[in-house]
């Protein structure tokens, strides 16, 4: 889809503050990439990718792979996961009766509908899908209707499913609907995506793009990890289009995301509530953990409140972070929400420096690229 690709690349000079309003340039965030390191395929082998360590108070840079991991940790550190869930929301058919082709990406399930039936979507041509058009998907036996309901800015539509040859929308979904690979893939997805476009403790279906700091780990990692005494938990966060949102405005405050469905269990919400009181590291990994973790409420007696709800909260430099001291992440799109979160945990010069460190060493980038750590 058209609306999710990335701007274009320039150098960022000078650190961004806007002189006298005290606000943010977007410019600041810009950063030279080649498109050869634009990683197409994961690695060979799951988490056999590269690592860059970048220390939080001298923007200090060490190279290493993803298996040091554990040699960068201390015992008694919280390393916090998203265990959402990538479903396969890309649906290709066609238009009725013209038979054109039609594009549809589901970004989130609206409560309108039972069986998943009412949903907010991106959808290509949209000049010619207005409010009455009728599309198809269809595969093996299996066929889903759609009628567009209502239309909105950005290609985005209101789109009305129902299923045939399927016990429901959802099941129809899963077995036709294509892994949404981000747009700077410029392949079709495979088969294989549906494992390796997938952490290997995804446990709560709902997102349209993995929590790609996730996809380095292994289930061996993860034993290696509790071994040396680092606990581990997780928080859901349904990764939607608004972690992707394109920043279309000058300044950084004046830039939104889209709101994203999370929960904190109380369980998790213990063992951050211990992991602050004992004074050891709470390490987010992924920028959609750090959303959650960060939107969490802490009470009167610093415990951390669970939560289940949505959350539009925007990280950016001048963010105050109550929870998060360290960051697992992958290289992010110049100019990104996502870059801004990384600048506001590790400064923003300073990780500008690091992703220069990066391309001259030829790390890969993006989602199926190497992995940063910010301590």
């Amino acid at each position: 889809m058209q609306e999710l690709g990335h701007a274009g690349y320039r150098l960022a000079g000078g650190s961004g503050w806007r002189g006298g309003a005290g606000l943010m340039d977007v410019a600041a965030f810009d950063f030279a990439l080649p498109d050869e390191l634009i990683a197409q395929e994961p690695p060979a082998e799951r988490g056999g990718s590269r690592l860059l360590v970048m220390d939080r108070q001298d923007g200090g840079v060490t190279h290493t792979s993803f298996q040091a991991l554990p040699d960068h940790l201390w015992p008694g550190d919280l390393l916090v996961l998203n265990d959402t869930r990538v479903f396969p929301a890309r649906l290709l058919g066609r238009r009725v009766p013209s038979g054109g082709a039609v594009e549809c990406l589901l970004v989130r399930r609206l409560p309108a509908g039972e069986d998943d039936s009412v949903w907010e979507a991106l959808m290509h041509p949209g000049q010619k899908l207005k409010p009455g058009a009728v599309v198809v998907f269809e595969q093996g036996g299996v066929r889903v209707h759609g009628e567009v309901l209502d239309r909105h800015f950005f290609g985005r539509r209101t789109i009305r499913l129902r299923a045939e040859g399927a016990a429901s929308v959802a099941d129809a979904i899963d077995r036709i609907g294509h892994i949404p690979l981000p747009p700077y893939i410029a392949r079709a997805d495979r088969l294989s995506d549906r494992d390796r476009y997938q952490t290997v403790f995804a446990r709560e279906r709902g997102s349209i793009a993995a929590p790609t700091a996730g996809l380095h780990f292994t289930a061996a990692m993860l034993e290696t990890l509790a071994q040396r005494g680092i606990e581990r938990a997780t928080v859901t966060l349904h990764v939607g289009y608004g972690t992707f949102k394109p920043v279309r405005v000058e300044q950084v405050e004046a830039h939104s995301v889209d709101a994203e469905h999370y929960t904190v269990s109380p369980g998790t919400a213990d063992a951050l509530t211990r992991a602050r009181r004992d004074g050891r590291r709470i390490i987010a990994v992924g920028t959609t953990t750090t959303r959650a973790l960060e939107s969490l409420r802490i009470d009167e007696a610093g415990g951390v409140v669970p939560a289940a709800g949505e959350t539009t909260l925007f990280i950016h430099p001048g963010h105050r972070f109550r929870l998060v001291q360290g960051l697992v992440t992958n290289f992010h799109l110049p100019r990104s929400s996502l870059l801004m979160l990384v600048a506001a945990l590790g400064g923003t010069e300073r990780v500008l420096a690091a992703y220069r460190a990066a391309v001259a060493a030829r790390y890969r980038f993006y989602s199926y690229g190497d992995a940063m750590l910010i301590l």
